[in-house]
């Protein structure tokens, strides 16, 4: 049923790559579940416009495996700690949306079949297809990569027309616009300046997998509400990384 006035929506499949601490809200640690709640009814509000919806969620909130190599850790066990620490979050996204009555499924590039699906991509385009949300977790099931290269594979896996990054500003700026009045947003910016200029985006190797595929990214404000589904539907306030 189309309803009168709905704007058309501009992406089919996308992927949301969000970060754990933008789960935590104002505590500083862990699931903060208000702030998850909100997060995903900003989530249902697309999912209700027919798009078909992957995410990857980080784990900076619970563990991060640079931070514990840092402090003394293997790097290795480190970065297994920090991909558990995504199908926590995962697991509580997933809770969240069904309590939305969003059919939503957890697949783990790490198998552990008590508490969500192993990563099988004919699978989970399936789901998808039948419009259910696919969360990813344990990022590639490898360490020494990011949650943003493993959001960037299974986006181009998935073959999703866009990566939408969430994030606590409303696009790239040249520096960190809480610190600098006078720092400038970028309405487009080129994969190569995002690694030239060191934007911050996502790591290099997202960046280059993301520019070898010609995948956009689209990063926006996942604290201004509704902001995802404006995007969505060719509204709102972003910056469109792309070749």
């Amino acid at each position: 049923m189309t309803v009168e006035n709905e704007p058309a929506v501009k992406y089919k499949r996308v992927l949301l790559k969000i970060s754990g601490e933008a789960l935590m809200g104002d505590q500083g640690y862990g699931l903060h579940p208000p702030t998850v709640a909100r997060i995903a009814r900003e989530v249902k509000t697309v999912h209700d416009m027919g798009v078909e919806i992957c995410m990857v969620i980080g784990g900076g909130n619970i563990f991060r495996g640079l931070a514990g190599s840092a402090q003394g850790m293997e790097r290795t066990t480190a970065d297994y700690m920090g991909m558990l620490a995504t199908v926590m979050n995962a697991l509580g996204m997933q809770a969240q949306l069904e309590a939305l009555d969003i059919h939503t499924r957890v697949i783990s590039a790490i198998p552990m079949d008590q508490v969500c699906e192993p990563y099988i991509r004919r699978r989970a385009v399936r789901h998808l297809e039948k419009k259910r949300i696919c969360i990813f977790a344990a990022g590639t099931g490898n360490p020494y990569f990011t949650t943003d290269t493993a959001a960037t594979l299974r986006a181009n896996e998935m073959n999703c027309e866009a990566i939408f990054k969430g994030t606590k500003v409303d696009g790239v700026y040249d520096k960190d616009p809480k610190k600098f009045d006078d720092a400038k947003r970028y309405d487009t910016v080129s994969y190569d300046e995002v690694l030239q200029k060191n934007l911050g985006v996502m790591d290099a190797s997202a960046i280059a997998l993301a520019r070898d595929n010609n995948l956009p990214i689209i990063v926006f404000s996942l604290d201004e509400p509704g902001g995802f589904r404006g995007i969505l539907a060719g509204q709102g306030t972003y910056t469109r990384v792309q070749g």
